[in-house]
């Protein structure tokens, strides 16, 4: 039964983008297109070429951002107040995830590759302010991404969490190989699955999945 699997569970960590809201709302279609028109300008290269550089840096370094830091010194903060200058029009309250995520005993976390104000402003748009306890960006972080293990080990020992106790849902599968050697419950929340060692769980509707371990 799925609840005596995560019986254990007092922290709950949760992914962001593509995770705390669905793939279709295309929100980050939009980061990239600023990502690479950032580049661009950044790097003064043409747009073929800003665009083979940022999905080289992301498979490479695990962010484009940790590829421009690595290679070109780049200083974070103005790349990333330009690239989550987004709409967020696309995305609307979910109040069954809210009630279902609000339910759930313990400690509610947000560990994100983004910022902690880009983090808020997903949060508040889809109806989950107030529902968790901490949000942690790539900021918290030492500027380090997911699936860097300095990235898991720098938020993890500020929030104090126990990683036997804990459960990690994230879209990118990468990102649940380090939780998994920790000891973590890891569900890979996406609408396709993909096998692995390191992934416990999978599910494309995370509302549905929470409230089964509800019971």
């Amino acid at each position: 039964m799925r609840a005596t699997r995560f019986s254990h569970v007092t922290t709950w960590v949760f992914d962001l983008d593509n995770t705390l809201y669905p793939p279709s709302s295309a929100l980050f279609d939009q980061i990239e297109a600023k990502m690479t028109k950032w580049v661009m300008e950044a790097l003064g290269v043409d747009h073929a070429e800003a665009d083979r550089l940022r999905a080289q840096y992301w498979r490479d370094y695990g962010t484009t951002l940790a590829g421009l830091m690595q290679v070109h010194g780049i200083d974070p903060g103005p790349y990333l107040e330009e690239v989550h200058d987004i709409s967020f029009a696309p995305l609307h309250p979910d109040p069954e995830l809210a009630a279902r995520i609000g339910d759930l005993p313990g400690r509610r976390i947000v560990f994100t590759n983004a910022t902690v104000p880009y983090a808020e402003r997903v949060i508040e748009a889809r109806g989950l302010s107030g529902l968790f306890d901490a949000i942690y960006g790539v900021e918290q972080a030492g500027y380090h991404p997911k699936p860097q293990p300095l990235a898991f080990e720098t938020v993890f020992a500020a929030d104090g969490l126990d990683p036997l106790a804990a459960a990690m849902f994230e879209d990118d599968p990468r990102n649940l190989a380090v939780p998994h050697g920790l000891g973590m419950r890891t569900v890979h929340v996406a609408p396709e699955a993909q096998p692995a060692a390191h992934i416990h769980d999978h599910t494309d509707d995370l509302s549905g999945f929470l409230g089964e371990i509800l019971g």
